[in-house]
């Protein structure tokens, strides 16, 4: 099963390109409370094109971001990158049992899935009534490769640790977006909500309507490209460039020549991604408000100058702004990279499923 059930605290854990962040969480009240918190950088060469190839080194990097977490869950969830994922809505009698569902949908998948369905892992499950038949059920249909999932599962089993749910990122982008709801009026209600999710070699830019996700899209753009600009630029390898970019510390010229024109391209992408967003379907209107995430969120005046360009008022999103936090997640920095974690948050937010 590619989703997988759960009865377990389970750590989120985000494996990216540039670093490993994992988190758990645990119910508070009315809300979430962070207990632990960490981040590793991915070890050179161990991802390629979102693939992991070295299963063995990211495992060592998932066990001592483990360890420097001080949790003792061993279950995680993870995610496959959007753009692996081959997701389907079909239509499918509201009479059928479990059995009966799960036989009709591995006939349907053999239409919509263009490989061996012995090379691929695929999941589903009910939207609810049809709108046009309400005799019929919608049902959200995903597949991906299989090697995707045992790549993740390698890595994670190579940590000590178990991958008791297999999520896509774009799914836990928008499970964590309830945890942004504090900065949107009305608690997003009557709102259309633009989140712009900004990794490392990847963006997901997706629209929320009354907090349901009506549009995403993934492509190719993130904050590795401003680290390696940083590196051809001043002759430093990729760990030190990836240092100065946080720490600060770079020449004056940095702002201008480096800085400047990567904003540049990332306003770009963000008005390129609406455009796209306001040509997908009919009725479509620009969003009420953009909330920026991920680590190039990070960058100081970001906001503002995605708000002046595109015309859109926007904000850095916080998925922990309503949580509470334990010393031992504050000492890891959980708040200082709060904006990078969205997706490590929405998949921790499946132990409560």
């Amino acid at each position: 099963m590619l989703f997988g059930k759960n009865n377990r605290t389970l750590l989120g854990l985000d494996i990216t390109t540039s670093s490993i962040k994992l988190v758990e969480l645990s119910e508070a009240g009315r809300g979430y409370r962070v207990e632990s918190y960490a981040a590793e950088a991915t070890p050179a060469n161990s991802i390629n094109d979102k693939a992991i190839v070295d299963a063995q080194a990211v495992g060592e990097a998932v066990r001592r971001a483990v360890k420097r977490s001080g949790s003792k869950a061993r279950d995680v969830a993870i995610a496959i990158s959007g753009d692996a994922a081959i997701t389907k809505t079909i239509q499918m009698s509201a009479g059928l049992s479990e059995a009966e569902m799960e036989g009709q949908v591995e006939i349907q998948a053999d239409q919509y899935i263009p490989f061996p369905m012995d090379e691929f892992s695929y999941d589903f499950e009910v939207i609810g009534p049809n709108e046009a038949d309400p005799e019929m059920n919608d049902v959200l249909l995903v597949a991906t490769r299989t090697d995707n999932v045992d790549q993740r599962q390698a890595a994670v089993q190579a940590a000590g640790l178990k991958a008791s749910v297999v999520d896509v990122e774009a799914f836990a982008l928008e499970n964590a977006c309830r945890l942004l709801t504090h900065q949107i009026p009305n608690n997003g209600i009557g709102q259309s909500v633009a989140v712009v999710d900004l990794g490392a070699s990847n963006t997901t830019f997706g629209v929320l309507q009354d907090m349901k996700v009506v549009y995403t899209r993934d492509f190719a753009f993130g904050g590795q490209q401003l680290t390696e600009e940083i590196m051809r630029t001043y002759g430093l390898s990729m760990e030190d460039a990836g240092r100065a970019k946080k720490e600060g510390g770079l020449p004056s010229n940095y702002e201008p020549e480096v800085l400047d024109p990567f904003l540049d391209d990332v306003t770009q992408q963000v008005s390129r991604s609406l455009q796209f967003y306001l040509a997908s379907g009919g009725g479509r209107e620009q969003p009420d408000l953009i909330l920026v995430s991920g680590g190039c969120a990070n960058i100081p005046g970001i906001a503002d100058l995605i708000a002046s360009r595109v015309g859109i008022p926007t904000e850095i999103g916080d998925p922990l702004g309503q949580m509470k936090v334990s010393a031992r997640a504050k000492g890891q920095g959980v708040q200082r990279d709060a904006c990078a974690l969205l997706t490590a948050c929405g998949l921790a937010l499946r132990s409560f499923d």
